[in-house]
């Protein structure tokens, strides 16, 4: 039953058949898959920093321009509450959530690699990416590879705030130079992905099956791949048999993937709390009394640690495995937002001038918490929904995998200065809640899929204590 559909389970169990070997080949179709992240983390780390700028402030918003002045060195908690200011940034990603409803028929119908072109003109559709790396990726390593779209999206937060520290001292025009060289991985993405190869999954779900052994070959560098080919052939038959995706997703048998995968993990990606303070590390940095260069310095040293985090994960996903990456994340996580509002809420508040030592208290903390989400919950959230989805709705799974995390983008980023602003320190104390709850979330919910083949995940909800009751009881009415 692959994927929950076919009843000959025997027949899947051929994991350890499997061979591969590293080609140039499949180290070229990763890296221009994984480019569609760089373009994802430009945007994350432009918008929060032209927002800072006060060029752009004096242009667009004068009035938080004044208030800005007025309180340069103070604690200002409410310094740029201001909801059209925040529109600016998360409108990009509300605007996101019609195109992923699209990106399940361009990849179902065009595939992968049509996805990752036209995501490359409009990148939310983009998203496909994290799908198309596990999709290509030997089992053994899939959690290395997928992890090159999150270390290609750091990378482009981090070369974001380092080009606005610079343009920031171009006036008055140095904030659309920042936005405008968004092109530049746009471009990148279009011209790779035009050489870019369709993974064997979607060649398989297309019919093309010479055509889909012959890259499955090129992509494990072997001859031998029968196993795994017959794997992929008999999951494309039950997703042949599938006419709605979309309903089939909100299938009773389908229930462990739509909680977990396409709601679960990115919903709680995003409720860290961790994309505000990309989004507004700079707008953070100058409420709580940096300086206006200070505070891109700062944000510039946190995006610093969340390559680093990336490199580690890539290391960690397929040695410790998903769920003990989360948990052991989740107690760090949660411990430094406690430390981080409860220190603000001692020491300093509104009118009060930063001192120095707790500013750099500060930074280190935030630092310690964006490494421990950038080796857990940012890569974990797109790895792990890309590889829990039957084939005969992971076109549809993935779009709301992406559809969900655009929305808890844009509403957090919509609402955490006004967020700030009113519930001060309590923000970071809130997110810690949060932090304790979705790790309560993958303790009791999620398996590991550590080195599971992707047609054969299904097998992990047969032997959960929960998901095993909604499985089986399928099962059963499948055989009456």
């Amino acid at each position: 039953m692959a994927g929950g559909v076919l009843a000959d389970e025997g027949a899947l169990k051929r994991a350890h058949l499997y061979e591969h070997r590293i080609t140039a080949y499949f180290i070229f179709a990763c890296i221009v898959g994984s480019l569609g992240g760089s373009l994802f983390g430009y945007d994350l780390g432009v918008s929060g920093g032209v927002t800072s700028m006060d060029d752009f402030l004096i242009e667009f918003f004068p009035g938080i321009y004044k208030r800005k002045q007025n309180h340069m060195h103070e604690t200002d908690y409410c310094k740029y509450d201001n909801q059209i200011l925040t529109l600016f940034t998360s409108s990009l990603y509300f605007a996101g959530l019609i195109s992923t409803f699209g990106a399940s028929h361009v990849t179902r119908i065009y595939g992968r690699r049509g996805s990752i072109l036209v995501g490359s003109v409009s990148f939310f559709l983009g998203g496909a990416v994290p799908l198309y790396l596990s999709e290509m990726a030997p089992a053994k390593i899939r959690g290395t590879v997928n992890q090159l779209f999150q270390l290609t999206t750091c990378i482009g937060i981090l070369v974001a705030n380092l080009i606005n520290y610079k343009t920031d001292q171009i006036h008055p025009w140095g904030w659309r130079l920042s936005l405008g060289l968004a092109v530049v991985p746009a471009t990148l993405m279009f011209i790779g992905g035009l050489f870019l190869p369709e993974t064997p999954n979607s060649l398989v779900e297309q019919g093309k099956l010479e055509e889909a052994k012959a890259v499955l070959i090129k992509v494990r560098g072997t001859n031998n791949i029968e196993a795994e080919f017959q794997d992929l052939v008999e999951a494309s038959e039950a997703a042949r048999a599938v006419k709605n995706p979309f309903r089939n997703l909100f299938a009773r048998r389908n229930r462990p993937q739509l909680v977990i995968g396409a709601i679960g993990l990115p919903a709680f990606q995003q409720l860290t709390g961790m994309n505000s303070i990309l989004f507004y590390a700079p707008v953070m940095f100058q409420s709580l009394g940096f300086g206006g260069s200070a505070s891109l310095i700062s944000s510039t040293m946190t995006n610093a640690a969340l390559v680093i985090a990336a490199i580690m994960s890539m290391y960690s996903a397929d040695k410790f495995g998903r769920r003990f990456l989360l948990l052991e994340a989740s107690v760090e996580m949660f411990c430094y937002m406690v430390v981080v509002g409860v220190t603000l809420a001692l020491k300093f508040g509104e009118g009060k001038e930063l001192p120095k030592s707790l500013g750099l208290v500060l930074v280190i903390l935030i630092c310690l918490f964006v490494l421990a989400y950038g080796r857990s919950w940012g890569p974990m959230g797109w790895l792990v929904p890309s590889e829990i989805f039957p084939l005969e709705t992971r076109s549809a799974g993935q779009s709301v995998v992406v559809c969900v995390n655009l929305f808890f983008t844009a509403l957090i980023a919509q609402c955490f200065l006004v967020s700030l602003c009113h519930l001060k320190y309590g923000i970071f104390l809130l997110f810690a809640g949060l932090v304790f709850g979705m790790g309560s979330f993958v303790y009791f919910l999620l398996p590991e899929t550590k080195q599971v083949p992707i047609e054969e995940v299904y097998l992990l909800w047969r032997q959960h204590w929960l998901w095993k009751r909604y499985v089986e009881d399928h099962d059963e009415k499948t055989d009456q």
